[in-house]
């Protein structure tokens, strides 16, 4: 027996139970621990399932969430903390890393369903689907002809942003819609089947003939507020945005702005600079913007797939082994 014998894990009521069923029989003794108000907690490891934080957001924190967050402040033992999500950029884990917490995501986990989400954004934009609902709310028949009738998607050119796990499923489906890629990541190593690569700094200059800019970075030092005023002012007026990377990595107001006055032809966005969008703005009034709640990542098959992860590196930190997908920096 190595590392740790008895471990206690921090974890939500309504995870517990398929938890404590697929927890590992190693002979050690795992302990679940719920948040106990006004107590301290003595758990080692704390799992962040969705239901904890799914009606929260990094600015608006229910008080379930508030409570969970306190109860892994208030943990004098707590030593690794495993997030459902693919990022960790919430204020919380920050802290928790700066006082020497190990903080593990799900990355990987929902890599499918934000593509798919990604590309729902496209089609919907591409087939003119917000005309369409607004023809449905009128109770018009208005076939799409004259200046309503969609370009083929077949040989239009993206501008991909990132080129991780999400990206490259995003990518995969772009060209099997037709489309030609451009890929931006972090550095200008060549991606054999796009027709550009290029780093992120080199942005504004491949925009020019973009039909489609699709952001699905992280957000980094380096990609926050890359989507600039002047990288939008680059698109075509046609052009398309889709954004299911964070809503830092464009400027907003600008994006607004191009929207509102013809500058570009629409944007799919699942992700804003304030969270939830405020009723004031004036993205909700867009009749060429489509607004999800950041939910490109949501699932059905979400839960076993990030508790599956968790368990397996609860039994690599079990052993003393490298964590999968740990926060660095």
């Amino acid at each position: 027996m190595t590392q740790h014998d008895d471990i206690r894990i921090l974890c939500s009521p309504a995870a517990a139970d398929t938890l404590r069923q697929a927890l590992p029989h190693d002979g050690r003794r795992y302990t679940l621990r719920h948040p106990e108000p006004g107590q301290a907690c003595d758990a080692q490891v704390a799992f962040v399932s969705r239901d904890i934080t799914g009606a929260s957001t990094k600015f608006s924190i229910t008080p379930d969430t508030a409570r969970y967050y306190e109860a892994m402040r208030h943990a004098p033992a707590l030593r690794w903390v495993h997030v459902h999500s693919a990022g960790a950029d919430r204020e919380i884990y920050q802290s928790l890393h700066a006082r020497g917490v190990t903080i593990t995501t799900s990355q990987g986990a929902t890599d499918a369903v934000v593509a798919q989400t990604a590309i729902g954004g496209v089609l919907a934009l591409a087939r003119r689907f917000p005309l369409l609902a607004a023809d449905q709310r009128d109770r018009a028949w208005r076939p799409l002809l004259g200046a309503r009738t969609p370009r083929d998607l077949s040989g239009q050119h993206a501008v991909l942003v990132g080129w991780g796990g999400i990206g490259q499923r995003i990518g995969a489906l772009l060209m099997a819609l037709g489309l030609t890629l451009t890929v931006v990541r972090h550095s200008a190593t060549a991606v054999p089947q796009a027709r550009r690569t290029a780093a992120y700094g080199d942005l504004p200059g491949l925009l020019h003939d973009a039909d489609w800019l699709v952001l699905a970075c992280p957000l980094t030092p380096a990609t926050r507020e890359l989507v600039s005023r002047d990288a939008l002012a680059a698109l075509p007026a046609h052009a398309m945005v889709v954004n299911v990377a964070r809503g830092h990595v464009i400027d907003e107001p600008a994006l607004i702005d191009a929207l509102a006055h013809g500058r570009l032809g629409g944007a799919f966005l699942d992700v804003f600079q304030q969270e939830p969008l405020p009723p004031d703005s004036p993205l909700w009034g867009l009749d060429n913007v489509i607004v999800t709640p950041h939910s490109a990542g949501f699932s059905d098959g979400n839960a076993a797939r990030v508790r599956e992860l968790f368990l397996n590196n609860l039994r690599r930190w079990a052993q003393g082994e490298p964590l999968i997908n740990p926060l660095i920096g």
